[in-house]
């Protein structure tokens, strides 16, 4: 599997693996690259139409400069189609913007 790259910036719901991608995630890394120096709070979470959303952290607060790693024991989900799609939110805890980079492999 290919690694994907994102840089999130902003206080909005993005998508990071939409339903049907059929990625089989390994690990997911994420990294507060936040130009100032705060911390923000991350929700990271699956969600499937009708079934709702579940979270792998949520209301994680995350330093900037901090790496936090999941890998395959703390991932299990289906990309496929029909299934889960994966998210993030990020909530800064002061007036400025959030910023993560995040790998998926």
């Amino acid at each position: 599997m290919a690694t994907t790259h994102h840089n999130i910036s902003g206080a909005l719901t993005q998508e990071l693996l939409a339903v049907g991608d059929g990625v089989n995630v390994t690990s997911i890394s994420l990294t507060n690259v936040q130009v100032a120096n705060k911390t923000c709070t991350v929700d990271l979470y699956i969600a499937k139409k009708l079934t709702g959303k579940f979270y792998f952290v949520k209301n994680m607060s995350l330093p900037v400069g901090t790496t936090l790693l999941l890998e395959k024991g703390d991932l299990s989900f289906n990309n496929s189609d029909r299934e889960f799609g994966l998210f993030i939110k990020l909530t800064p805890s002061a007036s400025e913007t959030p910023a993560v980079d995040v790998i998926i492999s």
